[in-house]
């Protein structure tokens, strides 16, 4: 018997993220089906102050509006020399999508030193069962924001974020190298032990 999961996302790279975790960490049982899956319900905009706040209330909606369990999640990127900046605004930054915003980000450290360019993608993922129960975990992925965007893979900040004891950025690396080590990754291997007992 197969347990459905709902990733509350339209973003098909996240689910093909997710289906490659659980395929390497062989966690059998579990469908993921992303929103495109289900009927369409109502999504309320992200409002929340922290990464945390904005995955519960994603994963809430879905669980509520489905009766599947429902994961979500809300990640960015927080640069030190920012104050943590953009943080939960990741997305939206400048407005105008993922190449402004990474324009923008590289603006504001024009003047910065190497050494004082220090940040991390952060990823808070939400688990929602439709008997009420959460589950809130969260990961950081700390590295360097590079000077200049570099890579193809990946998308929105991954071309400037160089990962600690790597000589590359993000965007450099294989989907099978990120998911190893990522913000994203290392959440959803947290909630992998949950996922299990899902599918019993």
């Amino acid at each position: 018997m197969t347990t459905r999961v709902l990733l509350a996302s339209r973003n098909a790279k996240k689910l093909a993220e997710l289906r490659r975790i659980l395929a390497a960490e062989r966690v059998a049982g579990v469908e993921v089906v992303g929103l495109a899956d289900v009927p369409e319900f109502p999504e309320a905009p992200e409002t929340g102050a922290t990464f945390e706040e904005n995955a519960l209330a994603k994963a809430r909606d879905a669980a509520a509006a489905t009766g599947l369990p429902s994961i979500a999640d809300d990640s960015g990127i927080a640069v030190d020399a920012l104050n943590g900046m953009p943080g939960v605004l990741s997305a939206r930054w400048s407005g105008h999508g993922d190449k402004a915003n990474v324009d923008l980000v590289l603006n504001q450290l024009h003047d910065v030193p190497d050494a004082r360019r220090g940040g991390g993608f952060v990823c808070a993922v939400a688990l929602v069962l439709p008997d009420g129960s959460e589950t809130v975990l969260r990961a950081d992925w700390r590295g360097v924001i590079t000077r200049e965007p570099t890579g193809t893979n990946g998308f929105g900040y991954d071309p400037i974020f160089r990962p600690e004891g790597h000589d590359r950025t993000s965007a450099e690396l294989t989907p099978d190298e990120k998911d190893a080590i990522s913000h994203r990754g290392q959440a959803l291997r947290l909630l992998l032990p949950h996922l299990a007992a899902l599918a019993g």
